[in-house]
Formats: C-alpha cells, sequence, structure tokens
C-alpha cells in the first residue's frame, strides 16, 4: 500500500503525524510526506515546535492515483491552512471521488468539510468541530474511532492523540484491505 500524508508547510500535531506514519511502515506500506510547499514542514507538540520534516512531494506534483490512501493528521494550524489551499482541497475530495479510503484525527476535519465530502457521513473529531461539522451534514459521535464505510470511500476519524492506537489499528486494516 502507498499512502500518501497531507500536511500543510507549519503547524501539524507531531504525534499526529509521526505515530500514523510508523505504523504505515510498520504494516510494510510505503509513505510519502505531502505539503502545499516544498522543503520541510514544521511540526508542533501542542503549542511548541516540534521537530521538522522532509517534504517528498508537492501538492502540485501529486495526484491521486500515484496512492492507494490519504492521511489527514491534525493540529489546529494544520487543517486551518489546508483548507483555505484550493489544490490540497481538491486532492482530498479526489481521494474521496476515487473511492480510496481516507484517515484524519483531531481538527483534520475541517479540511473535508471544505472539500464538502461530510455529508451524510458518520465520524468523530476534536470536539469543538462537533458543530461545523453536524452544519456540514455529517452525524458527530463521541468515540475513539469511527469506521465510516459509506460509498463512495471508506472514512476513518478519531477525536485526538489519546486515541492515536486505535486510530492507527484501524487505519492499517482498512488501507490494507483496501489495497490487498
Amino acid at each position: 500500500m502507498r499512502v500518501a500524508f497531507l500536511v500543510a508547510p507549519e503547524g501539524v500535531e507531531q504525534v499526529e503525524l509521526t505515530e500514523p506514519w510508523q505504523a504505515v511502515g510498520d504494516a510494510g506500506g510505503e509513505r510519502a510526506l505531502i505539503s502545499t510547499e516544498g522543503g520541510r514542514v514544521q511540526a508542533f507538540n501542542h503549542l511548541d515546535k516540534g521537530d521538522t520534516f522532509p517534504v517528498d512531494r508537492t501538492v502540485a506534483a501529486s495526484t491521486v492515483g500515484e496512492y492507494d490512501a490519504l492521511v489527514l493528521p491534525g493540529g489546529v494550524a494544520n487543517p486551518d491552512f489546508l483548507r483555505t489551499d484550493p489544490a490540497a482541497v481538491a486532492l482530498v475530495k479526489d481521494f474521496f471521488e476515487a473511492g480510496k479510503p481516507v484517515a484524519a484525527i483531531c481538527h483534520a476535519p475541517w479540511t473535508l468539510i471544505e472539500a464538502d465530502v461530510v455529508r451524510g457521513r458518520t465520524l468523530t473529531s476534536w470536539p469543538s468541530l462537533r458543530t461545523d461539522l453536524r452544519n456540514a451534514g455529517a452525524t458527530w459521535v463521541d468515540e475513539q474511532v469511527k469506521v465510516c464505510t459509506s460509498a463512495p470511500s471508506t472514512l476513518i476519524t478519531s477525536r485526538n492523540p489519546d486515541d492515536l492506537k486505535a486510530f492507527c489499528a484501524a487505519l492499517v486494516q482498512e488501507f490494507s484491505d483496501f489495497s490487498g
């Protein structure tokens, strides 16, 4: 399985990037870090700067056909930036239209809302997104991990870093089922 991780140039919650990244790698998957700009992305540990990570490809140089699945890590600033970038939003929408699985944690569903892919789906997120998701036509639940298999694409969501173990297990399972 080849998995794209889409992040902004700065603001991704580090653990929400690194733990799923590790889980996909441990499952034998290929990973690519995609961002709106080349170079390195600045991760954060809540409000404090964390590590930087090299970008493998820019959004402009990426297509959904190159990947089997998509991961959207959270952090407040990360999805807020991504949802204002038309090319990033289009890439997210393309994954759904292609029927490929997508996993999003914490604040990442903000980008899903902008891509208009949550209507009629059931998902979870950081609690402050509950109203945004409901207003976008989704059903919000307070669960550690939620797998929504509504057509055309499977969506795996979790609330926060405390849910990472369950989130990683679910996304690896769903991604493996899809690509295997």
